[in-house]
């Protein structure tokens, strides 16, 4: 069938247009997949457990099947009644999130370094139970960024936030305020090394991002705080009618990076 045209340059112009769209969704950067794993659970026996388990057999054999820089935090505070233990593992693909802790089964390695965990009694479990979240790293941050931090181990400051919204559409306009509106060049912007910027695909709370900064010290989580809520392109954005009550809940967890930690 021969398709009528009444211009050829309209015919180009839009046959151009056709395939810049193509490129750009073809050239668009790939964007990682987060999985956090929170261990809970309820005292000193059950926690040594899990630290053995996660740094003599989980985190090697990642790194053995090709994933890089797993994250281990527990909350500077933790609730005596409900212990955490977060693990914060990145997958470049969706295929290597669905698939890597099937591989690692097949790890003999592993299955001996693991063998308190993963053969322990139904009555004598090494945690209560596990929650996780699984993200999709936002347009203008596809990749995990390492923090730029040169203060001790035991007094740095992970801060992990949770922003829900209080409907798709609202949610959708704060996940905007941060890539178009690039409320993320303003961490940026006062060093506050955000490692990831992501929206939750899958969780007990949605809809929802999540995202983390770190810091050297608690006054400096404190000080960059207090610039960020002060500065100007901050106050403008918080202005917009388009980014009106895109926050119905808003969640912060002060974290600290356990010594086997890869960052």
């Amino acid at each position: 069938m021969k398709l009528y045209c009444p211009s050829k340059f309209i015919c180009l112009c839009l046959l151009i247009v056709l395939i810049a769209t193509i490129n750009a969704g073809a050239n668009a950067p790939a964007r990682d997949y987060y999985q956090m794993k929170i261990y809970h659970f309820k005292n000193a026996t059950q926690e040594g457990r899990l630290d053995a388990y996660l740094q003599n057999a989980y985190i090697p054999a990642l790194h053995k099947a090709g994933v890089k820089n797993v994250g281990v935090f527990k909350p500077i505070k933790q609730d005596s009644l409900d212990r955490k233990i977060y693990v914060f593992v990145p997958y470049r693909t969706w295929d290597a999130l669905e698939n890597t802790d099937q591989k690692i089964l097949k790890d003999q390695t592993y299955l001996d370094a693991g063998k308190d965990y993963i053969d322990a009694d139904y009555n004598n479990s090494p945690y209560t139970r596990i929650e996780t979240i699984i993200t999709r790293a936002f347009i203008n941050a596809p990749e995990l960024n390492l923090p730029n931090l040169n203060g001790k181990k035991a007094d740095r400051i992970y801060e992990l936030r949770s922003y829900e919204g209080a409907t798709e559409k609202l949610h959708a306009s704060k996940v905007k305020m941060f890539n178009v509106g690039d409320e993320m060049a303003i961490f940026k912007k006062y060093d506050m090394n955000g490692v990831f910027y992501s929206e939750v695909i899958a969780g007990g709370h949605m809809p929802n991002l999540m995202y983390m900064t770190t810091y050297n010290t608690k006054q400096d989580n404190i000080d960059k705080w207090k610039q960020f809520g002060s500065d100007p392109q901050f106050v403008a954005l918080g202005k917009m009618p388009e980014y009106q009550h895109n926050v119905s809940k808003g969640e912060s967890f002060f974290l600290y990076p356990t010594e086997y930690s890869d960052f």
